[in-house]
């Protein structure tokens, strides 16, 4: 007999076949040791690129796109060029970084011109000689800047020519005017003038110099085996004596102040010599010279302050003047002289004296009344103890 625990039917789930194995145990999950290892984290993607650098493809796609619907009738080449120029226009745009300012040719270093070996010229063009820096050689951007300035007068520019290929730069058939002319130059370009160049001066001179004898006179008697020339010219010129009664020459060059001295051999006679000059600027004049040589002994030369007396006006003075010149014809100092002054009617006057430095001595005296109309005479005599006696005489008269 069945008994009814409740009105509501019960089921029981029918239990599987036995299997002989255990039923598993259901267990709970645990959490990882801390000695171990943590799960493998997920790859994280990242989320592409940058955003300025997708906005600069996509402008670029952009730009390519209008560049094929317009490369038939422009080629390629400028397609090319335009999208390069938009895309780099763009990134420049929103990644600016200031360039550098464009670098101008630094021309702060002078230029030069070569000196001449000699300023003075009688050549009416000459031809400079630019050495310029070594970072504009060749440089057609550029320029040599060439200034002139004469006296009193600012430096002006006056000609610009270009910069060669070689250091060097040539500058030729600059005109010169008269006298000094003071040359400088620069260089010009897109950066400036730069500083002036050391002036360089040219002295233009086509005159022909003036040659003047001082000594000795032309048609001199010279006592001796060479004559001295002493005179003056332009300073610093060149000379040339040439005798032509012997074939000797000797050359010498001007003092600063113009003054020269010539020793020239001389022969028995005349000698005519000729004396040339080249100056500075290499104009050429010459002088001729003619003196006669005398016995080459020592000679002496007397002189009166009068030598015709009115017997009415005396009475009256007369000095004698005796130049003695050695064997060379040199004056000689220190050499005894005796006067002698015989006049008609009175007694015979005498007096010593002694040459001073210029070879000259005076005896002055005065002829008294009473003296007779008629030929007197003077006479000197000289000597010495190196080079004998010498006498001369000249002739004074009393007339009415």
């Amino acid at each position: 007999m069945t008994t009814r625990r409740d009105h509501r039917q019960t089921h029981v789930r029918p239990r599987p076949p036995s299997t002989g194995r255990p039923v598993p145990v259901k267990v709970k999950p645990r959490s990882p040791a801390s000695t171990r290892l943590a799960g493998h984290r997920p790859i994280q993607r990242g989320s592409g690129l940058p955003w300025i650098f997708r906005l600069a493809l996509i402008a670029g796609i952009l730009a390519l796109g209008a560049g094929v619907l317009y490369v038939g009738a422009h080629g390629f080449g400028m397609v090319v060029g335009g999208v390069g120029s938009t895309l780099g226009g763009f990134v420049k745009g929103v990644t600016s970084t200031p360039s550098p300012s464009p670098v101008t040719e630094d021309v702060s270093l002078a230029p030069s011109l070569d000196q001449p070996s000699e300023p003075y010229t009688s050549q009416a063009t000459v031809d400079l000689v630019v050495t310029v820096p070594g970072g504009v050689i060749g440089d057609t951007n550029h320029r040599i800047r060439l200034y002139l300035a004469l006296p009193d007068q600012d430096a002006t520019a006056i000609k610009e020519v270009p910069i060669a290929d070689t250091a060097k730069t040539v500058i030729p058939g600059i005109e010169l005017t008269d006298g000094i002319n003071d040359f400088s130059v620069s260089i010009t370009g897109p950066g400036g003038e730069s500083d002036h160049s050391a002036v360089v001066r040219y002295v233009f001179d086509d005159a022909a110099p003036k040659i003047t004898i001082t000594s000795p006179k032309n048609n001199a008697i010279v006592n001796g085996k060479a004559v001295t020339i002493k005179g003056k010219t332009q300073a610093r010129t060149t000379l040339l004596a040439r005798n032509d009664a012997n074939g000797s020459s000797v050359a010498g060059t001007a003092e600063s102040d113009g003054t020269f001295s010539l020793s020239v051999a001389i022969a028995t006679g005349v000698n005519k010599i000729t004396i040339s000059g080249t100056d500075p600027a290499g104009n050429v004049t010459e002088s001729i010279l003619s003196i006669r040589r005398g016995s080459g002994k020592l000679a002496v030369s007397l002189t009166s302050s009068d030598y015709q007396i009115k017997r009415s006006r005396l009475p009256e003075s007369v000095t004698l003047v005796a130049t003695v010149t050695d064997p060379d014809g040199q004056v000689l100092a220190g050499a005894g002289v005796t006067f002698t002054l015989s006049i008609p009617g009175i007694a015979t006057v005498s007096i010593d004296g002694t040459t001073g430095t210029d070879g000259k001595a005076s005896f002055k005296t005065t002829v008294p009344k009473g003296a007779d109309i008629g030929q007197g005479s003077a006479t000197v005599l000289v000597t010495t103890k190196d080079f004998g006696s010498a006498q001369d005489y000249t002739v004074i008269t009393i007339v009415k």
